[in-house]
């Protein structure tokens, strides 16, 4: 009875800090490339779906479970984001329950358990991962990241070969949602240690005592540390593969980050850093940003004092954790499971990012939910003291989400906080930018524009952006500038090519324009405007046996185009 009262308070608080995200928008960062321009997508749930699901690594992941859940979202919802949002919303209830239930099963603590999970399911720092549809991966594998957990627990149990095949499962599916999932084999060593069967278990009081060991004979304690490590060999196995797999699809989608552009000591330095920010996130989840920009130069006392603060946490948990061992394994779960994501392949602008602590911060909530009551063992108010701390530390928590769950209500919103609380930050500027001209707020635009080009001035989205919003309002030689440095940073950029050649055609400097559009479709071979531009340029230069050669390159590639031009050629 008391598991179903604290499932049924779980639930009720979670939705409670999280309901207003279903009257949220789509947001203009990345949801475009998952959701809302994604005509993979939007062809729902069908074998050709399916089959590109599995075999495309678009927007620079290969996450097929993932794509599979957006376009279930997308039968059921459209584009309707509140459906899209009530979808990350459930499954953060499923991973807040699973975290309570796996933790109970192994320590028999119904009261830290859902203590954990209550952290887990409160904290703000998790409404990124909640709140933006695109981050439907870190719920998603979260879940089958739990299920992993708890088929272990079952095959630690009862060692079975099929209860070992549905770990492996289970895992498989995690990391078919998000590679951050690799660690996950490092956690099951770290559960082996405890609370499934560490040492000095007797001394840590009666309400953690093993009470699985009895219920369920789950008891590591006399199993050799070989035969723990050698049967995971074969999950380490799928580790390093998806590991290989990352790295690929971040270095075919051009988001990884090179040691020439930044440097390996600034990539230590950062992931020092993050690791202490982090935790100082945790403590006081305050200036929370959807990015935070990486600042490529950092001091080296701060990167030193990271290190030392570091090191001199690490050894304090492992001594604390030769009596209390939650200490180390929450410590280390920390620790491991944020390496994926801390920087050292660098995969973005972001020097860190609230959604990377989804799972890592469940170690330090472990930490607390079961070391504070410890440390208060014996003083005569410990129950008072731990009942009101612990409801006006979730109290605390619950305002602070639905707080941050606000800020996530749309893009404008987003983007106006999250510059106030970070600086040089050239991508939301831009990003801003683009919501803007959306709504038709032109003048607004263009100043963020211009301020994510003073931040970066080698910004190529920034350029092409303010070129085309300047072309819009007949700004021609005020846009020619931007284009040419679109260029100059990326020769091989089609559309720039293209863009620039009309400007050039209206300023009646026909054989340049002509260079460019010959150069837009060498890139890209089925480009049809350019086919299409390149042709009529042709025509009026007198050029028509060139025309018709564009003309029936055209009939290949968009007949309304073909038809257009042909009818052009024909009155000449």
């Amino acid at each position: 009875m008391l598991k179903l009262l604290i499932c049924l308070f779980l639930i009720l608080i979670t939705f409670v800090a999280f309901w207003q995200v279903r009257n949220n928008e789509f947001i203009n960062l990345d949801d475009d490339l998952y959701v809302t321009h994604n005509p993979h997508v939007q062809g729902g749930l069908t074998l050709k779906g399916i089959l590109w699901a599995f075999t495309s690594t678009y927007a620079g992941h290969w996450h097929p479970m993932t794509w599979l859940s957006h376009m279930i979202d997308y039968d059921l919802y459209g584009l309707n984001p509140g459906g899209h949002h009530l979808t990350n919303l459930f499954f953060h209830v499923a991973n807040t329950l699973l975290l309570f239930l796996l933790l109970l099963r192994m320590t028999g603590a119904p009261w830290r358990s859902s203590f954990v999970a209550a952290l887990f399911a409160l904290h703000p720092l998790h409404v990124e991962s909640v709140a933006w549809v695109s981050e439907r991966k870190d719920v998603l594998s979260t879940f089958f990241w739990m299920l992993a957990i708890g088929a272990y627990i079952s095959y630690v149990a009862r060692p079975k070969l099929n209860r070992y095949l549905l770990v492996v499962l289970c895992f498989i599916l995690a990391l078919m949602s998000k590679s951050m999932a690799v660690t996950l084999p490092f956690v099951l060593l770290l559960l082996d240690y405890w609370p499934l069967g560490g040492p000095n278990l007797k001394k840590m009081g009666p309400d953690l005592n093993l009470s699985i060991s009895k219920s369920a004979n789950i008891d590591h304690r006399r199993v050799p540390l070989l035969r723990l490590i050698l049967e995971k060999i074969p999950l380490f196995f799928l580790t390093a593969v998806s590991s290989l797999f990352t790295i690929l699809a971040y270095w075919k989608g051009g988001t990884i980050a090179s040691l020439a552009k930044l440097p390996l000591e600034i990539r230590i330095g950062n992931a020092l850093v993050s690791y202490v920010r982090y935790i100082a996130k945790m403590i006081w989840p305050d200036r929370l940003a959807v990015l935070y920009p990486h600042p490529i130069i950092l001091p080296l006392w701060e990167a030193a004092g990271a290190a030392f603060l570091l090191t001199i946490l690490t050894v304090w948990m492992i001594i604390a954790g030769r009596r209390r061992p939650y200490y180390v394994v929450g410590w280390l779960w920390y620790l491991v499971t944020l390496l994926p994501t801390i920087g050292l392949v660098q995969a973005g602008v972001q020097a860190m990012a609230d959604r990377f602590t989804y799972i890592p911060l469940i170690g330090l909530f472990i930490m607390v939910a079961y070391g504070v009551p410890d440390i208060l063992t014996g003083w005569r108010y410990q129950r008072v003291a731990l009942v009101t701390s612990g409801g006006f530390l979730l109290s605390i928590l619950m305002i602070c989400t639905m707080l941050q769950v606000q800020r996530w209500q749309n893009s404008v919103r987003l983007f106006s906080h999250t510059l106030d609380v970070t600086v040089n930050n050239a991508l939301i500027h831009n990003n801003l930018g683009v919501t803007l001209v959306r709504q038709g707020k032109d003048q607004e635009a263009i100043a963020h524009y211009k301020k994510a080009l003073e931040i970066n001035p080698r910004y190529v989205d920034a350029h092409y952006n303010l070129g085309s919003l300047l072309v819009l309002q007949g700004m021609d030689q005020e846009a020619l500038p931007h284009y040419i440095e679109v260029l100059r940073i990326n020769p091989r950029d089609a559309v720039a090519h293209y863009e620039l050649a009309v400007i050039l055609a209206r300023q009646n400097k026909a054989q340049e324009a002509i260079v460019h559009l010959a150069e837009a479709v060498r890139i890209i071979p089925n480009y049809g405007e350019a086919h299409f531009t390149l042709g009529m340029m042709y025509l009026k230069m007198g050029k028509k046996d060139l025309a018709l050669a564009e003309y029936k390159t055209l009939q290949k590639i968009n007949t309304n185009l073909a038809n257009t031009l042909y009818q052009n050629i024909s009155k000449h």
